[in-house]
């Protein structure tokens, strides 16, 4: 697959974050209970990635290999958990724009840490001066909408 279907893969599901956010936060509130939406977004995101697998792949993890799997690999089902969760209940008070900007900022600093470093067994792409200027102007955005957000209340 070519680096712009990646690229439009990628920006694609970043755009939806917000909205996957927004319909969550929604549905929280139509339940009464904003901790519930998670489980009903998992439940539905579950068939879709079980669907999804057995269509493409016509198969679905191998047990035997899900064994051998270390217990930190298994993490990212967590980290998930922590994020949704995370999005469901600040985005009506604190709202989406501000959630998912802290959370984008903080997915850059972090993922350019692990590919620095080689973390997790990823990819190594070092930090370089250009790099690092792209960083230190995304925080310099970050600060600059909270002074115009601060303002304008």
């Amino acid at each position: 697959m070519s680096s712009i279907r990646y690229a439009i893969w990628s920006a694609a599901a970043g755009a939806l974050i917000p909205v996957m956010g927004v319909v969550n936060a929604r549905l929280g509130k139509t339940l009464d209970e904003p901790l519930h939406a998670p489980v009903v977004l998992f439940g539905v995101g579950f068939l879709g990635c079980l669907l999804t697998a057995i269509v493409l792949t016509g198969a679905l993890p191998s047990l035997s290999k899900l064994g051998a799997a270390r217990p930190i690999d298994f993490a990212g089902g967590l980290i998930v958990a922590f994020y949704v969760i995370s999005v469901t209940c600040l985005a009506p008070s604190f709202g989406i724009a501000n959630m998912v900007l802290y959370a984008m900022v903080a997915q850059i600093v972090c993922s350019s840490f692990i590919n620095h470093f080689g973390l997790f067994e990823s990819l190594v792409q070092p930090i370089n001066g250009l790099r690092l200027f792209g960083i230190i102007l995304l925080l310099i955005g970050l600060l600059i909408t909270q002074i115009a957000q601060a303002r304008a209340t």
